[in-house]
């Protein structure tokens, strides 16, 4: 199984296993990582499951266009590490990821 750490400001970690093709988000709903909020439900039309991925932990496909639009409007600074977390979607088993939970969502 992929596993995700969550980590926050105060540098508390959350790390959960996932099952493949399971987005981060969903992930993150589901162990009630705090953080984030997932309003849309995974449509990438909210920004509100913004993280900055650890780029040295996994490699994901540049995100789309729609995805690039909702990342200039998140309530917490967008970075070159920014991606909505319901956009990455680990394909491998044994994969681990690292992204860090923004202080703000909304």
């Amino acid at each position: 199984m992929p596993t995700v750490t969550y980590t926050h400001d105060d540098g508390s970690q959350q790390t959960v296993e996932m099952a493949v093709a399971t987005n981060v988000m969903r992930a993150a709903l589901a162990n009630q990582v705090p953080g984030i909020v997932g309003e849309c439900g995974g449509s990438a039309t909210c920004g509100t499951c913004h993280v900055y991925v650890d780029h040295s932990t996994e490699k994901f496909t540049p995100p789309s266009g729609d995805e690039e639009d909702m990342l200039d409007w998140t309530a917490a600074p967008r970075a070159g590490n920014s991606r909505l977390s319901c956009q990455l979607v680990p394909i491998q088993a044994g994969t681990e990821l690292v992204v860090r939970v923004p202080d703000k969502q909304v």
